[in-house]
């Protein structure tokens, strides 16, 4: 098996080499999205507390009952263009997306910040992240 791979390797360098190229750029482009606007549990505290920011938990509802940070908006994903001008009145303070593994947050994040919500950020890993960090969850 691995001389087949060094044989296919040899007989085609060129789709070999592009195959690299866009792994490498799609994981550059990952590595810079996961970053950008991201905030950990911790800078999401500090958020919260510091500047009054609003938790915006675009989960399902039955996630969201099961547990949720306290005082956080349930606004599902599916229903989050419908439901944005909800969040009109927060344009000025942060808001804090936050999915179940901080993976489709950033979709929701986009939609915010090109709704004119300048400081909209997404909680990095999500609700599995928060209460792994021990950080407190409403159940309700």
């Amino acid at each position: 098996m691995i001389d087949q791979l060094f044989e296919f390797v040899q007989n085609h360098p060129l789709l070999v080499g592009a195959f690299l190229l866009v792994l490498t750029a799609w994981i550059a482009y990952e590595v810079r999205g996961s970053s950008k606007s991201g905030v950990s549990a911790s800078e999401a505290t500090q958020l919260i507390n510091r500047e009054d920011a609003v938790v915006v938990d675009i989960r399902e509802a039955n996630d969201f009952k099961a547990g949720h940070i306290a005082g956080a908006r349930n606004i599902p994903q599916s229903k989050l263009d419908n439901r944005i001008s909800e969040l009109e009145k927060s344009k000025d303070k942060p808001i804090i997306v936050v999915c179940k593994h901080g993976q489709s947050s950033g979709a929701a994040q986009a939609k915010l910040e090109k709704a004119g919500f300048e400081r909209a950020f997404k909680l990095k890993g999500g609700m599995t992240q928060w209460q792994a960090d021990g950080m407190p969850v409403v159940k309700k």
